[in-house]
């Protein structure tokens, strides 16, 4: 049986070294990181959403779902557990996370994760929160973030210890000529991703085709 999957990108970051607001609204290359990530998934014809803390209207030009975070400072987790549920309600087996800062992610994505539970890697590097979860682990993860609490310690909240309880994969990608999962952590990082779209040959924005539910492909 085919996969049915939906995608939920990250953007409740605190944006601390960028001085604070919304990194994934930040542009390059002629749109924001948002647009670019959207772009390279839309073409699957998934459900797509947003998960983002505080006004959801700030998104409302992506036309999309926007997913408040569960449980107060459970970080990241709370994002992916919020991913689950809204992909859960739609009839899905798993759900794609992707950080909203990371313009370069492969349009094959989905494809190359499957099957779940999967996380990517380049250069050595793991990146927890690109990754293809089973919507079935949220009962565990709704257990643990009720259990940890939230004034537990942040390395209490960690994506990584979680995702080894639920066996997660690593599938490795290529990282030149550009690194797939480079990230926007910084004005330098922003910089340098002009310079990276440039190199990479970005073209330009596709529309976004969604269904309503999570058939089979």
């Amino acid at each position: 049986m085919a996969m049915r999957w939906a995608g939920v990108i990250l953007a409740g970051g605190e944006a601390r070294r960028m001085g604070g607001g919304d990194k994934p609204l930040l542009r390059v290359g002629g749109q924001s990181l948002l647009g670019h990530v959207l772009d390279r998934l839309g073409g699957h014809g998934r459900p797509l959403a947003i998960n983002a803390r505080g006004d959801a209207a700030r998104f409302g030009s992506f036309g999309l779902p926007v997913l408040p975070d569960g449980p107060l400072g459970a970080g990241p987790l709370a994002g992916v557990l919020a991913a689950m549920d809204w992909a859960a309600g739609l009839g899905c087996d798993a759900v794609l996370t992707v950080p909203g800062d990371t313009p370069f992610i492969p349009r094959d994505l989905p494809v190359a994760l499957a099957p779940g539970p999967a996380v990517a890697m380049s250069g050595g590097r793991r990146h927890h929160l690109v990754a293809l979860w089973p919507v079935a682990a949220r009962t565990a993860l709704r257990a643990r973030l009720a259990a940890t609490g939230p004034d537990a310690p942040r390395a209490a909240f960690g994506v990584r210890a979680f995702a080894e309880t639920i066996g997660m994969r690593d599938v490795a990608f290529a990282d030149l000529p550009v690194d797939p999962f480079f990230n926007v952590n910084s004005p330098a990082d922003l910089v340098e991703a002009a310079r990276l779209a440039a190199l990479a040959g970005e073209d330009a924005p596709t529309r976004i085709g969604q269904r309503p539910g999570c058939p089979s492909p």
